[in-house]
């Protein structure tokens, strides 16, 4: 590991998102403020971690705090990370991970199923969990802080429905929305195949790209807002980080390849 590198890895740790009193409508977004009850947590990692000024560094090409396993990534260092996240942020018990494909998939987290893209709960002190490094992970609660989730909305994902799947899980649609970071549209270039498969779910959704040549730069934050809207939600925070750009801070597959790493996003009733 660089110099570099290790001055970066003692800036950043995880990232509690605190709660605010106040309400973002669907279309004035909070700068990183959820608006959650003050009993519902939420966790999202970030690209470093740091406990007492001592490093805790993966293997070559992963100075980071990743978290995924499949990734390629030195398995033993990745499960002590889990351990030390678990740890450092006094977690009720271990995340249920899930085995991401892309789909439209929401489980409970009583399950004993890992294959989803999105997972929620009524029981106190689960911790429900995501990985991303670009795609949009959204965290959800009801008004009363007792049944909570947090899906994983990939552009594949939400083409496929997750973001409708996930909501359908709550009890009532009368929810609190909070938009993890994301890859933001000027650096999320996709082509006109990408853009059709939008359209044809709904063509509502062309105000979330913008033309540019031949190919299109996708909002995934504006998309996921028409869907939540037309589904009734307006209460929304979140949505002005990127992934891309802020490289000190989080993953970003689009920018490293292959060897990103992946934040977890976490969330679980006290």
């Amino acid at each position: 590991m660089t110099q570099s590198s290790a001055t970066q890895h003692n800036r950043h740790t995880a990232v509690l998102v605190e709660g605010s009193s106040g309400r973002a409508s669907a279309k004035q977004q909070s700068s990183g403020r959820n608006n959650f009850p003050k009993n519902v947590k939420l966790i999202t990692t970030t690209r470093f971690f740091n406990e007492n000024n001592r490093s805790c560094l993966i293997a070559d090409g992963y100075d980071n705090f990743n978290l995924a396993l499949h990734v390629g990534d030195n398995a033993i260092k990745v499960k002590n990370n889990r351990a030390l996240l678990i740890s450092k942020y006094n977690l009720p018990c271990e995340p249920k991970y899930l085995e991401q494909i892309h789909s439209n998939i929401c489980l409970q987290a009583s399950s004993d199923d890992c294959v989803g893209d999105a997972v929620v709960t009524q029981e106190k002190g689960v911790v429900c969990a995501v990985m991303t490094a670009d795609c949009l992970p959204i965290f959800a609660c009801n008004q009363s802080g007792t049944q909570v989730g947090v899906a994983h909305a990939g552009w594949k994902g939400i083409v496929n429905g997750v973001i409708e799947s996930f909501i359908q899980q709550f009890e009532s649609n009368d929810l609190l929305v909070h938009f993890g970071p994301a890859i933001s549209p000027a650096a999320f270039e996709v082509g006109a195949d990408v853009y059709q498969q939008f359209i044809d779910k709904d063509t509502q959704l062309d105000q979330a790209f913008i033309a540019k040549g031949s190919k299109y730069q996708l909002d995934i934050y504006q998309a996921a807002r028409i869907i939540l809207n037309d589904l009734g939600i307006q209460s929304i925070s979140g949505g002005d980080e990127c992934t891309y750009t802020q490289k000190d801070k989080y993953f970003s597959y689009r920018r490293d390849g292959a060897q990103s790493g992946r934040m977890a996003h976490l969330i679980w009733i006290e």
